[in-house]
């Protein structure tokens, strides 16, 4: 028999010895569909570039140019509202659901401010963008109308990643992995016809006209915002109709409490500076490959698309760890917390070990699929198989930070990618680049995530991050 977490969870808090077999089938209940989410949602991401990578090498650049970009305003906000899942996580593993419920309603206050404010800043940048990061004078236009579209549907992008984080903290893992493969499919589908023109194609025989609104760069970021439309309302409208814990059909208050934002302040602004600290390097990395012209600005975009495919089931079991050890944690149960961060961080190793070798094998083949130009295919493929060494090590980073998080220690991994990432990457990227091209950056890149992935492990290992308890 496999326990859900939340009887799970009840055995936590009265104090019971459970058995790794059943600690390993919650583990497993709850990093295999998020593991499977994550896979879909790359799968998608796959063919949402190939789609507009068969527009051109320029197209592709347009979108690679801001794409760190959308990396850094989403992350902060990213960090901010997993803030409120951890408390969310925590206050269900302590049993206190009419505190999980007024955290619920808090953060949707929040999204809609936040998610209106993010919007209009990133709507008013957009049309100076692009020179800021030094893209071609051809690659402006279309770069600047992406990252406009994209930023007006934040609000709904938030909504979506913000409740089925919640919907994860509860044990419900399948459910959010439903709602995230609509939206992939709906992405796909609007681009089809919003990327392309008026067209004819042959099926079963027959030849048939297919409209299309030829819209190219623009199609592929208004495709995108009106699935997550989608998405965000989906999940919004199953959080105000289902029963639960978080049903908010429940008596309770919409105030803003003083706990609420003492949490957000301790997790959650370390989480936002910590994305900040990320998604900024990785502009500024996207600012070393801008000056090595279009063909390595598109293989360094469809090679971070591409690498997806392996780093995307590390996220997965860093979604399922990060609700387990939040529940363990306000149980009180700290023998419990550090079996689910080593469970779960042996899991995103092995699975990113062997996506690793995959990754070299299949690299020209991955690349293929998002563009024919056979320039940023040869470059692309190189740096893949350069990049498949980190994979373990990668996953080591990716799922110790998540169980470090559902532990309200965000500080450390704060601490840890700010030093990796500013100290050890970027300034090996700068020193490699002009000499050594895509090769160089990429290089520094594989170098820097081995280096983080151990800074993790020994942290995880020390087990300082315990030592910030339960949240208030």
């Amino acid at each position: 028999m496999t326990f859900s977490l939340e009887q799970l969870s009840v055995r936590m808090r009265q104090g019971r010895d459970i058995p790794l077999r059943d600690t390993a089938g919650v583990v497993l209940a709850l990093s295999i569909p998020s593991i499977l989410e994550q896979l879909v949602v790359t799968a998608m991401e796959y063919i949402d570039a190939a789609m507009v990578g068969h527009i051109g090498a320029e197209a592709t650049a347009a979108i690679g140019i801001v794409s760190s970009s959308t990396w850094l305003l989403h992350g902060i906000l990213v960090g901010l509202y997993n803030a409120f899942a951890i408390q969310i996580a925590q206050y269900l593993g302590a049993d206190r659901q009419a505190d999980a419920r007024g955290v619920l309603r808090q953060a949707m206050l929040f999204n809609l401010a936040a998610g209106l404010a993010a919007a209009a800043f990133g709507v008013g940048i957009s049309g100076h963008l692009p020179g800021w990061l030094g893209a071609d004078v051809s690659l402006q236009a279309n770069a600047s109308a992406y990252f406009a579209i994209w930023s007006a549907a934040l609000p709904f992008i938030m909504a979506m990643g913000m409740y089925t984080a919640m919907l994860r903290a509860t044990g419900d893992a399948l459910t959010p992995g439903l709602i995230s493969v609509l939206v992939c499919v709906l992405d796909v589908v609007f681009n089809f016809f919003l990327i392309n023109p008026t067209r004819q194609l042959v099926l079963f025989g027959q030849s048939i006209t297919v409209w299309g609104a030829g819209l190219a760069v623009p199609g592929a970021a208004l495709g995108t915002a009106l699935s997550d439309v989608v998405g965000g309302g989906l999940a919004l409208a199953i959080l105000l109709l289902r029963e639960g814990p978080l049903c908010i059909r429940k008596p309770g208050s919409w105030k803003i409490t003083r706990a609420c934002l003492r949490n957000l302040w301790r997790v959650g602004v370390p989480l936002a500076a910590e994305r900040a600290a990320l998604s900024s390097a990785q502009v500024l990395q996207v600012r070393i490959v801008s000056q090595l012209g279009t063909v390595a600005i598109a293989a360094n975009s469809l090679g971070v698309s591409a690498e997806g495919l392996c780093y995307m089931a590390g996220y997965g079991i860093q979604d399922a760890a990060i609700a387990l050890i939040g529940q363990a944690v306000g149980a009180h149960r700290r023998d419990m917390a550090k079996r689910f961060a080593w469970l779960c961080t042996a899991m995103g190793m092995g699975i990113m070990a062997l996506s690793g070798v995959g990754l070299w094998l299949f690299a020209p083949a991955l690349m293929g699929i998002f563009t024919a130009d056979a320039a940023v295919i040869a470059l692309g493929a190189r740096v893949l198989r350069i990049e498949a060494f980190a994979e373990p090590m990668f996953g080591a980073s990716i799922v110790a930070s998540g169980a470090m998080q559902g532990a309200g220690d965000s500080t450390g991994c704060f601490v840890l990618n700010l030093v990796s990432m500013w100290g050890i990457r970027l300034t090996l990227a700068f020193l490699l680049a002009p000499r050594f091209g895509l090769v160089g950056v990429w290089g520094a890149m594989c170098f820097e995530l081995c280096v983080r992935g151990t800074l993790f492990l020994l942290r995880l290992a020390h087990g300082r991050w315990l030592e910030k308890g339960a949240l208030s």
